[in-house]
């Protein structure tokens, strides 16, 4: 028998609890929770008001106070503002799908007849994503877009990959943000939808208003443009075009080159999308060698598959690694 246990023997017995408190602890605390001693739980401040008299006292608040007045002022400015960030919402998934039905269309253009008629009904549906814009840009009327960016970003971001997947398609080359903002500028034309003003000098001042494009939206529109790039590539191959790849490679190194120098010093989307773009161009430059390599050894109609199975073993081995 340890020292301890010679020590409780000899005091008398005392039990444990499954926590490892006596019995000796468990009463003084039950003592002072049920006696309310300095050492106890303290009671919350408004236990010691009735329920009744706190009724009372809502039913005297008087609701024409100032203090309710401001209050009632503030939950109106906060409601109308959060109708305007969801109805920015809807009008940005919008834009989304439509811009997203755009690029599906525009993938058809290596392999349809006559291409020119697939530009033409791009630039259609191009049309209706801007009309959805101008709704934007009339909800934001007398606002500051930044407060209002999280709810219109993914639009604008997809709206710029289809813009600039068409204008590559058109030029072979790389669409600024100052050409792209050149488009979402409204006119009188387009004010006619919107309420009409009293005053004609408040008239002329919204006569013309836009939607800019910011930076980091395009950057990351330019990015997702390289995964449309991409694909562009495998499919102008099954076509048989020998040429477009290589096209291709060289103006998504280009543009890796540039999203390299902004680095880690730009904004923590900007940099994520880096390894995306890097990805994209290791797939493009991957049937660059293999048509350079083995283009004469593998029939033309084939091309695509060996593509798509090297994609799928190079996204393997990323995924592994």
């Amino acid at each position: 028998m340890s020292g301890k246990e010679g020590d409780g023997d000899g005091g008398g017995a005392r039990t444990s609890s499954p926590l490892g408190f006596t019995d000796m602890s468990v009463n003084v605390v039950l003592e002072i929770f049920i006696l309310g001693g300095s050492g106890g739980f303290r009671k919350r401040k408004h236990d010691n008001f009735p329920h009744g008299q706190r009724r009372e006292e809502k039913e005297n608040v008087n609701p024409s106070s100032a203090l309710m007045t401001s209050f009632k002022s503030f939950q109106l400015e906060l409601d109308t503002r959060h109708d305007k960030y969801e109805r920015l919402v809807k009008l940005s998934r919008d834009i989304t799908i439509e811009s997203k039905r755009t690029i599906f269309l525009l993938h058809r253009f290596t392999s349809a007849p006559n291409g020119e008629e697939i530009l033409n009904e791009s630039e259609v549906k191009l049309d209706a994503v801007r009309r959805k814009i101008k709704q934007v840009a009339q909800e934001l009327i007398g606002e500051d877009m930044y407060q209002f960016h999280r709810a219109i970003s993914p639009g604008l971001q997809e709206y710029v990959e289809a813009v600039s997947f068409q204008y590559f398609i058109r030029t072979r080359s790389l669409i600024s943000v100052e050409e792209i903002n050149k488009q979402l500028i409204f006119t009188a034309e387009d004010r006619e939808e919107t309420t009409n003003m009293t005053s004609n000098s408040h008239d002329k001042q919204l006569h013309t208003w836009s939607l800019k494009v910011t930076p980091v939206d395009y950057l990351l529109g330019v990015a997702d443009l390289t995964g449309e790039l991409m694909r562009l590539c495998i499919s102008s191959v099954g076509n048989g075009d020998i040429d477009t790849p290589f096209e291709l490679s060289q103006f998504l190194r280009q543009i890796y080159d540039g999203f390299t120098f902004i680095g880690n010093t730009g904004p923590y989307e900007v940099s994520k999308k880096l390894y995306t773009l890097k990805q994209s161009l290791a797939k493009v430059e991957n049937a660059c060698y293999t048509l350079k390599v083995r283009g004469s050894e593998i029939p033309k109609h084939m091309l695509a598959d060996v593509f798509s199975t090297k994609t799928e073993l190079i996204d393997q081995e990323e995924g592994l690694s």
